[in-house]
């Protein structure tokens, strides 16, 4: 007990000091967001058992996938700090469990499950009463469920083989996630699944409703999943087994050649690399296949394309990730930067191009328009990975230094997401001249697509080229540091007044959701008759107004950017005033 007590406020002290700056600023974006999901769920508790279980449900998956996908979740307080203490591993792992329940997103869980005695309540005095401890119990389950998973997936980064199976399995996960809507028209489902129900989410509304057997076993889950966290942390500081075999000599004759392949090597033996790569992989295949279960095979054929902008998602930080050796980086100058997109297209456009040709060969089509898209999409990220790294690098942690958990690979998880995020929305926007081209010309947009490409992998590397050349000193300084330095004619981002930085945030946030999937994917799918399609408004509009709500919402998200860029670009011109 006092071991966990101790270890509460410790992260209570270390939350204290840690949320400032911009850091406090997401956080409270975080927190915010959080709470307006929270206060949904609640209501549902108001509403029906059936929908407050499925939403437990995407609580639960939020908490399992959520850190898998985010550098491991919040790890304040990590194991490695208390090795010389000699706690047994039960104790270290209750004593952690206390802190991990300090936090914001423990602090919006149990918001979201005050849900259970509103549904308790409905029922009578003693299901309320039922609903305290399920509550409890129920929280406990989330957090140490994404704990145990977390555990896994990084005691499974420490082999080629686990690592690469992580991968698929995650990506298959998400990507059917994404298209949920097939599997509910497949199985005819329209209301809440009954599997819902055989979740431990459900367990405590079925606690509340007076099954009482589910408050024991909420309470023996919990026991299970501390004994297994307890022997996970036991095994991870364990070290990683190396290879025995001769390495080869890198005998390149140039310095970019002997760029590609250290970054060859790098790709083939970096296990967080594998797992990338094997998660774009599978994400894009499992996405564009998931509609084959409903019978329609139109999206098969985008499958290598959809993997292209994962995989340059995943290598947004490609320069980040490279620790404090960035100063051999530099040694290297120009060079560095063509022979690292040398080897990513090596690496993923190979993949790309045996994914894209298979699938569209199945279908028979469109040829024209997915070998534009293909062609530009590769050119872009060639280009802008190297240039968003650059230019908006995230401080990773040395390779040596990720310590048991191979997935944190930064201390600031929210920049990592954030700038995957860019990096998709930039890499989508390279391919929409060729693929509208296409789209109305045929091959020409394939022409387009390859000059397209081939101008993005050639201008982009040169002005990334030019920022390394010109910054790289700050750039090392920032990797070894962890703060960016700033100059006052060009101002942080949280330097920005309170009203203007939350309008650009929210504007650079959510400008994507009317410009894409609301405008642009909503203008396709009625140019292709698919009416009443999921949640695209534009597809349920009547015939002359299907265009130009889709339209308005291009607009919308265009004017949304628009608008971030010009708050930030005016509080340059005051700076330099």
């Amino acid at each position: 007990m006092a071991v966990a007590m101790t270890m509460a406020r410790m992260k209570i002290a270390m939350l204290r000091h840690a949320y400032r700056g911009q850091r406090a600023q997401t956080a409270g974006t975080g927190a915010a967001v959080g709470a307006l999901l929270a206060a949904g769920t609640v209501y549902l508790g108001f509403a029906s058992p059936d929908l407050l279980a499925a939403g437990y449900a995407v609580w639960l998956l939020g908490w399992v996938l959520g850190p898998v996908f985010t550098g491991g979740g919040d790890e304040a307080l990590r194991p490695e700090y208390f090795t010389l203490l000699g706690l047994p591993p039960r104790r270290l792992a209750a004593g952690l469990l206390a802190g991990a329940f300090v936090g914001v997103a423990p602090l919006v869980s149990l918001g979201a499950l005050v849900g259970l005695a509103v549904a308790g309540a409905r029922l009578g005095p003693v299901h309320a009463l039922a609903a305290v401890p399920a509550i409890a119990l129920q929280l406990a389950a989330f957090v140490l469920l994404s704990k145990v998973t977390v555990a896994l997936v990084g005691l499974a980064l420490r082999t080629r083989a686990g690592a690469i199976a992580a991968g698929l399995v995650n990506g298959a996960i998400v990507a059917s996630l994404g298209q949920i809507w097939v599997f509910m028209v497949a199985f005819g489902q329209t209301g809440t699944p009954r599997a819902v129900w055989y979740l431990p989410s459900a367990w405590g509304v079925l606690a509340v409703r007076g099954q009482w057997w589910a408050l024991a076993a909420l309470a023996v889950l919990d026991l299970l999943l501390l004994a297994a966290w307890a022997a996970l942390l036991g095994r991870r500081a364990g070290a990683a087994r190396v290879s025995g075999r001769a390495r080869r000599p890198i005998t390149a004759g140039t310095a970019s050649g002997a760029v590609v392949a250290k970054e060859l090597r790098t790709w083939s033996r970096d296990l967080v690399r594998n797992h990338y790569l094997a998660f774009a992989l599978s994400y894009g295949l499992c996405f564009a296949a998931s509609p084959l279960i409903i019978g329609w095979n139109g999206m098969l054929p985008y499958a290598g394309p959809i993997f292209v902008v994962m995989a340059a998602g995943m290598s947004s930080n490609l320069y980040g990730s490279d620790g404090t050796a960035l100063w051999l980086t530099m040694m290297a100058g120009a060079s560095d930067v063509r022979g690292r997109q040398l080897a990513w297209l090596s690496t993923q456009g190979v993949v790309a191009v045996a994914l894209t040709v298979a699938c569209t060969a199945v279908t028979g089509g469109p040829w024209p328009l997915v070998l534009a898209l293909l062609a530009a999409l590769l050119g872009g990220a060639a280009g802008l990975v190297p240039l968003v790294s650059v230019y908006a690098l995230v401080p990773g942690t040395d390779p040596h230094r990720r310590g048991g958990n191979p997935l944190r690979t930064s201390e600031d998880e929210g920049g990592l997401t954030g700038l995957a995020y860019l990096m998709f929305v930039l890499v989508i926007a390279t391919a929409l001249p060729a693929g509208l081209v296409a789209v109305r010309f045929g091959w020409a947009g394939v022409a387009l697509g390859v000059v397209t490409g081939a101008l993005c992998w050639w201008g982009f590397g040169r002005l990334a080229e030019r920022r390394l050349d010109s910054h790289g000193p700050e750039l090392l300084d920032t990797m070894r540091t962890g703060r960016r330095a700033t100059s006052p004619a060009k101002p942080a981002f949280q330097d920005l007044s309170r009203t203007r930085r939350m309008v650009a945030g929210w504007c650079f946030g959510f400008g994507a959701i009317p410009l894409f999937p609301q405008g642009i994917v909503a203008a396709i799918f009625v140019g292709n008759g698919m009416l009443r399609h999921s949640w695209f408004l534009a597809t349920y509009m009547p015939a002359g107004w299907r265009y130009p709500v889709a339209g308005a919402f291009i607009l919308l998200g265009l004017g949304m950017y628009g608008t971030a860029l010009g708050i930030v670009r005016s509080a340059r011109k005051e700076a330099r005033t």
